[in-house]
């Protein structure tokens, strides 16, 4: 058996003991502010398996996105629930990471790196729009635009002189 099996279930015997505890009133704690750490154990356990064997490139991914809600959201149970207003990005910036560090610690498959540039920078453009800069967030894609165009331009001619 695989030592990740075994973390895993490991994992779910220790959460099913809690719950059972809690619901028979041997144990109690405040659900509404602990159940972010069980999204945040969840994501560590992922993390540990890929750890553990790193062939599974695919534990990256959950594990990243556990790690990354479960955060979000125990911030959100402690300080309030109106800071989702502005920290939702996070919901697409987490898979962008998720994928970033798939190509990090994989093979380096060069197609990781659409995804996680897309859904990244969705998730930061969004975060900027809620950040106070409301005015000056659309200057960024002008000058990302503009260096596509340049780059773009500069490759032509490198053509032109080669050909």
């Amino acid at each position: 058996m695989k030592s990740s099996n075994a973390i895993f279930g490991a994992g779910l015997i220790i959460i099913g003991l809690v719950f059972l505890l809690e619901n028979f009133g041997f144990i109690e704690f405040a659900f509404e502010s602990v159940w972010p750490f069980f999204l945040i154990i969840g994501g560590v356990a992922f993390w540990a398996g890929y750890f553990t064997d790193r062939k599974n490139i695919g534990l990256i991914m959950p594990g990243t996105i556990l790690t990354i809600y479960g955060g979000l959201f125990l911030y959100c149970s402690l300080y309030g629930w109106y800071h989702m207003e502005t920290a939702w990005p996070l919901f697409m910036i987490g898979p962008g990471i998720g994928f970033f560090l798939m190509y990090l610690l994989g093979t380096r498959e060069a197609g990781l790196l659409i995804p996680a540039g897309i859904l990244t920078g969705i998730g930061i453009l969004f975060a900027f729009r809620h950040a106070g800069y409301v005015r000056y967030w659309p200057a960024l894609l002008i000058i990302l635009g503009i260096i596509i165009v340049i780059r773009h331009r500069m490759e032509k001619k490198e053509k032109q002189y080669e050909g």
